[in-house]
This record gives C-alpha cells, sequence and structure tokens, in this order.
C-alpha cells in the first residue's frame, strides 16, 4: 500500500476563464502534518475546496487520489464518508444551538427513524471534548456563549465525530490569542501520534515550522516545492522566499523623508463603561496623543481595552456613560455617530472585517466608495457612478488590489485583497486621523509589506495614524511610538529604540503589581 494517504495529481481549476490552479501536485504522507503555504489569492484554499467536494467533480481537471483509490466527489457528503473533514476559517456552527447539538449537526445521533437520543448525543459529545482538551465543559449551554478559541476546538471535536482521517484547517489560529493557538498546536501534533492526518493553511509561519513536519509552497496557482523538517531549511525566510519569490530581507518597509509635526489627536481622560453593565468601567481615563505624520501603536495583551477605545472614539460605537474630550487640529470635536466621525475625519479599520468592513455580496467599487459616498461621490442625493468607478480603479492600482475588475464582488477575493479594499473604503474618506486595528490579520507576509507601505505613505502624507496590534513584532517595526494598554488603563508609554517586547510585558507586569 503507498506511503500517501493522499495525491492531488495535474488539479487546474478556472474562474471565468481564470486559473485559480494551474498543474498543481501534492502529496500528503499518512500520519503527517502537512502546512500549505502561499501569498494570499495563490489557491491555497480553492485546492482543499476541491479536495473536499466544495467544488464537485467535473469544475475542475485533474485526478484525487485518496487511499489508493480514485475520488470523484461531488459535494462535502461524499468527501466527508470517506474520512476528508475540512474546517474552514469562518466557523461553521450554529450560535444557538448547544454545545452537543453543533458537535453532531448533520451527523446526529438516532434512537430511531428521525428521532435523536439526546441521552447519546450528550454522552458522545462530552467524549469527543475531551479528545480535544474541553472534558469540564458543558455541552448543554449555547455555543455563541463560548469564546472563540473554544469553538475552533468544538469545530475539531466535531470533525472527529464524523470519524476525520484526514483533517484539513483552514486558517484555524487567525481569530485566536497566543494562549489559545499554543493548545490549538498542541492538541494537532497529539492527534498526529493518535493517527490522524492533517492539512494546515496558516500566515503564521512561526506555528507552522513549529507543527508541520512538509511544507508545500503555491505561488499564482503552481506549487512551487515541497520542504521536509529535518532534511530542508525550515526557517521562516526560506519560507518567505519560497513564497514571494524573492528574498524578503526587510519585512517592515523603511519610513524615510517623514518630518512629525504638530499633535493633531488628542484624547483626554477618556472613561468608557461596558455597554451591557453600567456599573463595569472598561476605560480609564486613558490620555493619547498623536502628531502629524507619526505611526503610534497600541500595545497590550487581549481584552486589555485596545479595540474598545477605539470603538468608543469612532462614533461612540462601543460602550455607555462615555466621557473625555477629543481635540482633531487644536478644535475639540463632538463624535457620538459614525457619520459625525467620518465628518470630523476621524477612520477606523475595524480587525473583523468580513463582519464590520465589508458587504461581501457587493462589488469593489461600491465597498472602497460606501463610507466616502455622502462626501465625496453623491450630490443632492444621486451618486456620481463615473466619479466612484474613476476612484476605485485609482485605488486598486495604488494598493494593488489583485482583480480584474472593481465590478468583481469583494467576496471572492483573498483575505489579504479584502483587507486592502478596506484600507481603500477609509483613505477615499480623506481621513486625518486612522486607526488601523489588526490591519494584518489573516493577511500573508507579501501583503502584510504592502500594507505596511500604505501606513508609511499616510504617515508621508500627514496624516496621524494609530496601529493596534497582537503582533508585539508588528507593533516594534512600524511604529514611532507605543502606548501599552492594561486593564483599560494606560500602562505606559515607549519611543524608538524604548519599544521592545521586554519593554512592552516589563509595562504590564509593573501596571499589574500596581493594581
Amino acid at each position: 500500500m503507498s506511503e500517501y494517504i493522499l495525491e492531488m495529481n495535474h488539479i487546474t481549476k478556472e474562474f471565468s476563464g481564470v486559473k485559480a490552479l494551474d498543474d498543481v501536485n501534492l502529496k500528503v504522507r499518512k500520519g503527517e502534518i502537512m502546512a500549505i503555504c502561499g501569498e494570499n489569492g495563490a489557491g491555497k484554499s480553492t485546492l482543499m475546496n476541491v479536495l473536499s467536494g466544495v467544488y464537485p467533480y467535473g469544475e475542475y481537471s485533474g485526478d484525487i487520489v485518496y487511499n489508493g483509490e480514485i475520488c470523484k466527489f461531488h459535494n462535502i457528503r461524499e468527501s466527508e464518508a470517506k474520512g476528508i473533514v475540512i474546517i474552514h476559517q469562518e466557523l461553521a456552527l450554529s450560535p444557538y444551538l448547544s454545545v452537543a447539538e453543533n458537535v453532531f449537526i448533520g451527523n446526529e445521533r438516532l434512537a430511531g427513524k428521525g428521532v435523536i437520543d439526546w441521552t447519546a448525543t450528550r454522552r458522545e459529545a462530552q467524549e469527543l471534548l475531551a479528545r480535544v482538551g474541553l472534558e469540564d465543559e458543558n455541552v448543554n449551554v449555547p455555543v455563541n456563549s463560548l469564546g472563540v478559541g473554544k469553538q475552533q476546538l468544538i469545530e475539531i471535536a466535531k470533525a472527529l465525530g464524523k470519524k476525520a482521517d484526514l483533517l484539513i484547517l483552514d486558517e484555524p489560529t487567525a481569530a485566536l490569542n497566543d494562549r489559545e493557538s499554543a493548545q490549538l498546536l498542541e492538541l494537532m501534533l497529539q492527534l498526529k501520534a493518535q493517527g490522524l492526518t492533517c492539512i494546515i493553511i496558516s500566515h503564521k509561519l512561526n506555528e507552522i515550522s513549529y507543527v508541520a513536519d512538509s511544507i508545500t509552497i503555491i505561488r499564482d496557482g503552481h506549487t512551487i516545492e515541497t520542504l521536509h523538517k529535518g532534511k530542508d531549511d525550515f526557517s521562516e525566510d526560506r519560507i518567505i522566499k519560497g513564497m514571494v519569490g524573492r528574498e524578503l530581507t526587510n519585512r517592515y518597509p523603511k519610513r524615510e523623508d517623514c518630518p512629525i509635526g504638530d499633535v493633531i489627536f488628542e484624547v483626554k481622560d477618556w472613561t468608557v463603561y461596558h455597554p451591557d453593565d453600567s456599573e463595569r468601567k472598561v476605560l480609564d481615563n486613558v490620555n493619547i496623543q498623536v502628531r502629524a505624520g507619526e505611526v503610534v501603536g497600541l500595545a497590550g495583551l487581549m481584552g486589555a481595552g485596545r479595540t474598545e477605545l477605539a470603538m468608543s472614539l469612532f462614533g461612540h460605537a462601543y460602550g455607555q456613560k462615555i466621557s473625555g474630550s477629543v481635540k482633531i487640529n487644536g478644535k475639540e470635536v463632538q463624535m457620538k455617530s459614525v457619520k459625525e466621525a467620518i465628518d470630523n475625519k476621524l477612520a477606523y479599520v475595524h480587525e473583523d472585517r468580513k463582519t464590520f468592513g465589508l458587504i461581501l455580496i457587493d462589488s469593489i467599487k461600491r465597498n472602497m466608495s460606501l463610507s466616502a459616498l455622502n462626501n465625496f461621490f453623491s450630490k443632492k442625493g444621486v451618486v456620481d457612478r463615473e466619479k466612484e468607478v474613476i476612484k476605485a480603479e485609482e485605488y486598486r492600482k495604488r494598493i494593488n488590489v489583485k482583480t480584474t475588475s472593481v465590478d468583481q464582488a469583494v467576496g471572492s477575493l483573498s483575505g489579504g485583497n479584502q483587507q486592502k479594499v478596506v484600507l481603500a473604503k477609509w483613505m477615499l474618506t480623506e481621513p486625518d486621523v486612522l486607526i488601523l486595528d489588526e490591519p494584518t490579520r489573516g493577511v500573508d507576509v507579501g501583503a502584510k509589506y504592502e500594507i505596511y507601505c500604505v501606513i508609511n505613505e499616510l504617515a508621508k502624507a500627514g496624516k496621524a495614524v494609530i496601529v493596534i496590534s497582537s503582533e508585539m513584532p508588528e507593533i516594534i517595526g512600524t511604529c514611532d511610538r507605543t502606548y501599552v494598554i492594561n486593564e483599560g488603563e494606560i500602562a505606559g508609554e515607549l519611543s524608538g529604540d524604548e519599544i521592545t517586547q521586554e519593554a512592552i510585558m516589563s509595562c504590564i507586569m509593573a501596571h499589574n503589581r500596581k493594581e
């Protein structure tokens, strides 16, 4: 019997005449963890959708050989019946159903014809949760009462309930914090020890280097190479070279000829209470300043209050009993609605682009012009469609959105290109202050570099830029100055060479001791 559980031979897949996959070949050994790497839009998710039957047989050319048998999957049920289970980046859980119901949704435990055996459902759900490290979890609570990290583990339990032999995880740690990510990676290694084969798609190269036995690199719809642990160079620089086709010596482009000017954004004594609990203070007397041409970071642990600060500033989109003052260009402004925030030249790129940043079924041009529609693209309620197209094309080229047309649905773009559309949407409002919340989440290293170039361009244009990021190297590499936030308060301020991971953590620890 072959050592390979899966072979994908000469896979080609087209969308409207454009080849998303062009003669792709992939081999996965039994019991290994294989990582698939590539830039956004390289074809990684498309390849996995071909494998799992999302794109049925007949819509692509080439062969899928699984356990020595040529397979022609017409839907996901057929691939799952063979033991191939895919977990997509957007979790497929029903939020208001219980944990047990979600674990067996579509795979119900039946006592008779159409009758669910609830005792067996709860018992087996508890057993599966124990396999993924959630042995103490209550299987009767609604799944939306749990954090994203636990929901990701429930998706894996759900896959194990389908008797998965090959588990595909698409960006499994994109929305997880460091502790949750580490827990998931350790689980993958445990499942590997139990004989499960895994394919992981991820942009987090340090995680891939740690967990994977082999790495297949895809670039522009072609397989470039496969690296094997213990045999080939598994360093992040080597993986990046394969992904982008060149050495990337500096992941953070230098910001040159960018003088820092006067303070144009100032927040004083900003205090915010939780939207559901008027006695719970989320932010307490926060004071920050940002100068023209300056990039300022907001660093801190998950739940420190960084996103809450950004949203409460942006039109009071978060919280209640908000007090304090905001000055833009030396003038105190009131921003009690999102419209008022936009009118006062404040823009905010939310960390969740798919929920709060984009209308996925609408076109690129409509998404780009949406926030600027009232002030820049319409007159007396009539939209200037020609101007809308011209500006959308200008920004498509300016920030390198990879698309055939600005009329293309934004939901069909890769994650990195969707993020660029969100950036363009807010750049078109011509803001003086731009808050970027996790601007490179779920984005490959090449697209990250392009987004950093956009940040530099905004700073050179004299804008005040605030970057919120959970990746400390990103804060260090992009920011002139950084505020450290902990427990809703400013725990410290660092500038220039002072900004290090050690200094950030020292500020947090010192603030905790003070608390």
